[in-house]
């Protein structure tokens, strides 16, 4: 442990001339290293790399596994008590006199967007209808699987992976990001928030350099799950509003074809919203996905299943509570148990994990001039409460088609991406269904686009140690198709499996290093607050 007696600034090497200039060439290289084998792999070899990633994965899950459960569980509590403690909680981001850049609104439409909002449409209604399935619950005999007596078990697991376990991931990140580059007055990157434990010296080093390798290498991964199901999405989406064959395989899933088309148009307006900056393009098309976000839930609260949302909402929550200790702390050795463990908590932990770098850095950008208390009810409480407020109504509506009969399986067989539009179809004629279906896909785009551009910004930031005014365009057009021929590459490998094992992978190195930054926190604040 390194003495902080006298906190110095952090210093690494950026490149002065040419193409790399005001980046780090080591951080840049090496991780689009990485990223050019893997994509190499899968293009070159798809059958292959698919099975080697899917064996990494049954590795890394079954080694790992009971790390992901606990490690989860410390950034929740680490969370909780910096807030609950009345001197650390009212430290403002930025010191005492500093104020927001940003609206509540604005502020919240962007962190909700860029952490969740493809989720919210993917899984608002899968979510639900796969834990009114099975879950835990069913697998012991407590309930049986899509019965009216395995709705509350349903929406208890659905929860746990949308709630304050999953936000804290994001909120330890950008808690961490925030208070080491505004309070500590050090560069706004990852390296800097372990310095506590490691020492300025050994952090601006080549130690430093594979700490932001590994958030880079965990961002693209992540948010690639994210973009590789939004793709899909928004391709059924697309066949459910024109019913052109090519898009569509069997149940609903959609072809290759067309989720590579649907990839190109997204990353395409991606790269333009992340060259227009944060205040302008990810700002705009933020406060637009949430103002569609509401009228969607509208739609669902006045023509779904509303009381059935809103007796659900309170008894979820209070389910919730009382079971959140033991969820967040029992780890199922064999079994099915196990195997449905690994399926769906661990690799929501991998997932929210490997979206943390991305979105922890997004969110201490935005969050400058709020206190801590604030931050963490804005950024773990507030989307917690939203999140549930989509799974009581839209996956709701799906439940109560399934258990009145009128769905008769339409939707629980389906594939993920179109069980949103399979409900949707049921609830309205096909005329308002199609119109429907399009302000899906116009919020399902401005979603995607804005975790896509939010992404690009915040690798460019990372390659730059947190100097935000290097990320040009040619940077930034790099990286984005650097970030389709990676999609590209894993959907033609073996489609969402490949993807899914590649973040699992990518997860676990910086799974570490957020559990080194909680620490480093910690320490931090009570130097301070004692100094």
């Amino acid at each position: 442990m390194s003495s902080e007696a006298a906190p110095e600034t952090l210093k690494v090497n950026l490149q002065k001339s040419g193409f790399y200039e005001g980046f780090n060439r080591f951080v840049a290289l090496g991780a689009k290293l990485c990223v050019g084998l893997l994509i190499l792999a899968a293009a070159l070899f798809p059958k292959e790399a698919g099975a080697v990633l899917l064996d990494w994965q049954n590795w890394t899950t079954g080694a790992f596994g009971g790390w992901y459960i606990y490690v989860t569980a410390f950034y929740l509590l680490v969370c909780l008590g910096i807030a609950l403690y009345p001197r650390t909680g009212r430290i403002k981001l930025g010191g005492p006199a500093e104020t927001p850049e940003f609206s509540r609104f604005s502020w919240f439409s962007m962190m909700f967007g860029a952490g969740i909002g493809v989720g919210m449409l993917t899984y608002s209604t899968a979510e639900p209808i796969f834990h009114f399935a099975n879950n835990p619950d069913v697998i012991k005999g407590l309930s049986e699987g899509q019965n009216a007596n395995n709705v509350r078990n349903a929406y208890k697991w659905a929860f746990l992976h949308y709630g304050l376990t999953p936000w804290a991931c994001y909120g330890i990140v950008g808690m961490a990001l925030g208070y080491f580059s505004y309070n500590r007055k050090q560069p706004l990157s990852f390296r800097s928030s372990l310095t506590p434990l490691f020492g300025i010296k050994t952090m601006q080093g080549p130690v430093g350099h594979v700490v932001d390798i590994i958030a880079i290498l965990a961002t693209i991964v992540g948010v690639g799950v994210t973009i590789g199901y939004g793709v899909s999405q928004f391709a059924s989406g697309v066949f459910n509003i024109t019913g052109f064959s090519w898009i569509s395989a069997e149940n609903g899933k959609p072809t290759l074809l067309a989720q590579l088309l649907a990839l190109i148009i997204i990353l395409t307006a991606s790269v333009w919203s992340a060259l227009t900056g944060v205040s302008k393009g990810i700002k705009w098309l933020s406060n637009i996905n949430m103002g569609l976000s509401f009228f969607l839930l509208f739609f669902f609260a006045v023509f779904g299943a509303t009381l059935f949302a809103f007796k659900q909402f309170f008894v979820t929550i209070y389910d919730y509570f009382a079971a959140l200790p033991a969820m967040s702390f029992t780890v199922w050795k064999d079994g099915d148990l196990a195997n449905w463990q690994g399926a769906w908590t661990i690799f929501y932990w991998a997932w929210w994990i490997a979206f943390a770098p991305f979105v922890g850095l997004f969110l201490a950008r935005v969050s400058k001039g709020r206190s801590i208390r604030e931050y963490v009810l804005g950024a773990i409480f507030v989307p917690s409460v939203m999140g549930l407020t989509w799974f009581v109504l839209v996956g709701g509506t799906a439940i109560s088609l399934e258990l009145s009969g009128v769905a008769n399986g339409a939707i629980v067989n389906a594939d993920i991406s179109a069980q949103l539009f399979k409900t949707i179809n049921l609830v309205l004629s096909p005329f308002f269904a199609k119109l429907m279906s399009f302000v899906i896909v116009v919020l399902l785009l401005t979603y995607l686009v804005t975790s896509a551009d939010s992404a690009i910004l915040v690798i460019n930031t990372i390659t730059s140690v947190g100097n935000r005014a290097k990320a040009r365009a040619k940077h930034i057009i790099v990286w984005g198709v650097i970030y389709m021929a990676m999609v590209a590459a894993l959907l033609t490998a073996g489609g969402m499996d490949a993807l899914r094992s590649a973040m699992i992978i990518g997860a676990l190195p910086f799974s570490f290093v957020m559990a080194l930054m909680a620490i480093s926190l910690l320490k931090s604040l009570i130097f301070d607050s004692e100094r």
